[in-house]
């Protein structure tokens, strides 16, 4: 994979660049969540349903993308005997929804962690220029003490994700980590060079990106499928 996206390391002499590329990208290959995606990827899939698997599979990538958070041992009196058991340790996470369509990760995220802080990121694509501009964002004020889960289920062009980390480290925030549904080629690729620090969870890595900037193959608009608008 290499495309022009003006990123300074995206040059010839780049050492092993297509592996740096993919080093903090994870796909999400567990069957459940594959078997989901195709399901979503029907036109014929309706929106209730389409609604309910993707927060299904937010729930699955929340899974993957929790498994290094640290644990402490607290002691805990069981029906026979007290004991230490491991529980979390230190400040609780912060989801992210990049508003509208990352919405449809929050509900199964927020079943697996319901004490996480919520924070919105309102971004619009323009369709001329396919830039994102921001209309709204409103985080928990300590929200740069916390590891921020952001969530968006397409990185297509990889524009509006690069614009929310920004905002999100505007306000000092230092752990950021990006969850989608799909990703195209191009996406990852100007979302590392934007922002190498931010890894990558997604389901499926798709062909390309078309002419108005949909990943193909893809499953069309997230945000109107959801909720019935086109």
């Amino acid at each position: 994979m290499r495309f022009d996206t003006g990123c300074p390391c995206c040059r010839d002499d780049f050492y092993d660049y297509e592996e740096w590329l993919m080093q903090r990208v994870t796909v999400i290959d567990h069957p459940l969540a594959q078997h989901k995606l195709s399901l979503m990827r029907d036109k014929a899939c309706p929106t209730q349903d389409f609604r309910r698997l993707l927060n299904e599979i937010g729930m699955l990538i929340c899974c993957e993308m929790t498994r290094d958070l640290p644990l402490e041992a607290r002691e805990v009196e069981t029906p026979l005997a007290p004991t230490m058991a491991p529980m979390l340790a230190g400040k609780k996470l912060v989801f992210a929804p990049i508003l509208r369509a990352g919405t449809g990760f929050l509900d199964g995220m927020l079943e697996l962690a319901p004490a996480a802080r919520v924070a919105h990121i309102g971004l619009y694509r323009d369709p001329k220029t396919l830039e994102a501009v921001e209309y709204y964002f409103k985080a928990p004020v300590d929200v740069a003490d916390r590891l921020v889960i952001l969530m968006d289920p397409m990185l297509a062009t990889g524009n509006s994700a690069i614009a929310a980390i920004k905002l999100l480290k505007d306000k000092g925030v230092k752990e950021i980590r990006f969850a989608c549904l799909l990703a195209a080629p191009e996406g990852i690729e100007k979302l590392r060079c934007a922002h190498p620090d931010v890894a990558i969870w997604t389901v499926a890595i798709d062909g390309h990106l078309n002419d108005h900037g949909y990943i193909v193959p893809g499953l069309g608009d997230a945000g109107d499928r959801m909720y019935g608008t086109k």
